[in-house]
């Protein structure tokens, strides 16, 4: 659902720009000059297409088109044409819902310099084309008075355009990022219920290992010294060494069952290849996030690819809930060491939700990373309302002993 918001959302703005340039050539349908100003008003419609993806070329395009009009580079608007200037507004607009706040301010003096250049282009008359505003409306109250008034008439509907953009942009943001906050707290209480569930498995799995594994392990040595004994009755030792060879493979099948009960609960549908998405789903709630990967990439067991994406995803959205989507958090997958680093660290404090409690977050983290054979350890930075998660997980030639060295730390 919310991605299919994203794919519409996107192409809203090339459908404004498209629909921009069709109803122009409608209007001006039949009307002399179509021709020479179909240049001017595509470069407009380009500019709205681009707002959304290209939102510094777009403010670009509706300045530099204005200029070029007012200093006779380009054609002019004409009486039925000026309406043109419509696209200062919608293009601010689309920028002022986007999710940059550098831009959203920038379109402000672009949007009052289009304004000036849209408005001398309209009203300062030269020898060569006096046809202008005044001409136009009747109007006998002079230049001077008519630019100021054109100007502020310009600026005053983009200036509505790009508050609305921002209204818009804002209560997309705030939405989605309810959204996301939601959607993680039924899934850390799934996530919750899961390990809840693994954990019950892992000590039934431990109990018939330490059960079954021991009895059958005694067989097996009982059954091979009463062969090295029945040396003389030949139907014997064959029966004995028959009952060695079969409690030896249960044995072999009492372990490979025991595993899989305890792999039984992982939720392996999200690996590696999840993380980046994590961090583009922060970007688009307006959170500066990073993602780095150091070193070279190695294979991992699915639980530890799952385990990886489980410890990001909570510990973004942590930095949501506790930080706020104005914070700046920054992912980072070390494969250079004896197995993969993971280090997610946040600055930020504009939470979203008051603390209620320490919550069970950081301690199903630990869980998952103990689970898939590492650890996890979480706090407060050096650096004012920074916080660091870091965790160590084993890649398939990682050596075993780095979480019990961990441990015994």
């Amino acid at each position: 659902m919310t991605s299919t918001l994203r794919r519409f959302r996107h192409l809203l703005a090339p459908a404004a720009g498209a629909v921009y340039l069709v109803l122009w050539i409608v209007a001006e349908a039949g009307r002399s000059g179509l021709a020479d100003h179909v240049v001017v008003v595509s470069a407009l419609a380009v500019a709205i297409g681009l707002a959304n993806w290209m939102p510094s070329t777009a403010l670009g395009l509706v300045v530099v088109v204005p200029l070029l009009q007012a200093f006779r580079l380009l054609h002019r608007p004409t009486d039925t044409t000026w309406p043109e200037y419509l696209a200062i507004a919608i293009v601010v607009g689309i920028v002022g819902a986007g999710r940059s706040d550098l831009l959203r301010w920038l379109a402000v003096p672009v949007l009052a310099v289009a304004s000036v250049a849209a408005a001398w282009a309209m009203v300062v008359p030269t020898v060569a084309d006096p046809d202008v505003w005044g001409l136009w409306v009747g109007s006998s109250t002079g230049t001077r008075t008519n630019l100021a008034f054109i100007a502020l008439a310009i600026a005053g509907a983009s200036g509505i355009g790009w508050a609305i953009g921002v209204a818009i942009g804002a209560t997309w943001r705030i939405g989605l990022a309810r959204v996301r906050v939601v959607e993680a707290e039924r899934e850390t209480e799934v996530t919750t219920g899961e390990l809840h569930a693994e954990q019950e498995r892992a000590r039934i799995a431990r109990d018939v290992h330490d059960s079954l594994a021991h009895s059958l392990a005694v067989v097996v040595s009982q059954a091979q010294g009463a062969a090295a004994i029945a040396v003389r009755d030949e139907h014997a030792a064959r029966a004995l060494q028959d009952i060695a060879d079969v409690s030896r493979s249960a044995l072999g099948d009492v372990r490979a069952l025991v595993e899989r009960i305890q792999g039984a609960g992982d939720d392996a549908r999200h690996g590696l290849e999840d993380v980046p998405p994590l961090v583009e789903d922060m970007r688009e709630l307006g959170m500066t996030a990073s993602f780095e990967q150091h070193g070279a990439p190695s294979a991992v067991a699915p639980a530890v690819g799952s385990a990886v994406h489980r410890i990001v995803q909570e510990s973004l959205t942590n930095v949501l809930k506790h930080q706020g989507r104005t914070a700046t958090a920054r992912v980072v997958l070390d494969w250079r060491g004896p197995g993969l680093g993971v280090v997610v660290t946040s600055t930020g404090g504009a939470p979203l939700v008051e603390l209620d409690g320490a919550g069970s977050g950081i301690a199903g983290m630990q869980e998952r990373a103990r689970l898939a054979g590492g650890w996890l350890r979480a706090g407060t930075g050096d650096a004012e309302h920074e916080w660091v998660v870091t965790a160590w997980l084993p890649t398939v030639d990682a050596p075993a002993v780095a979480p019990m060295l961990e441990v015994a730390r």
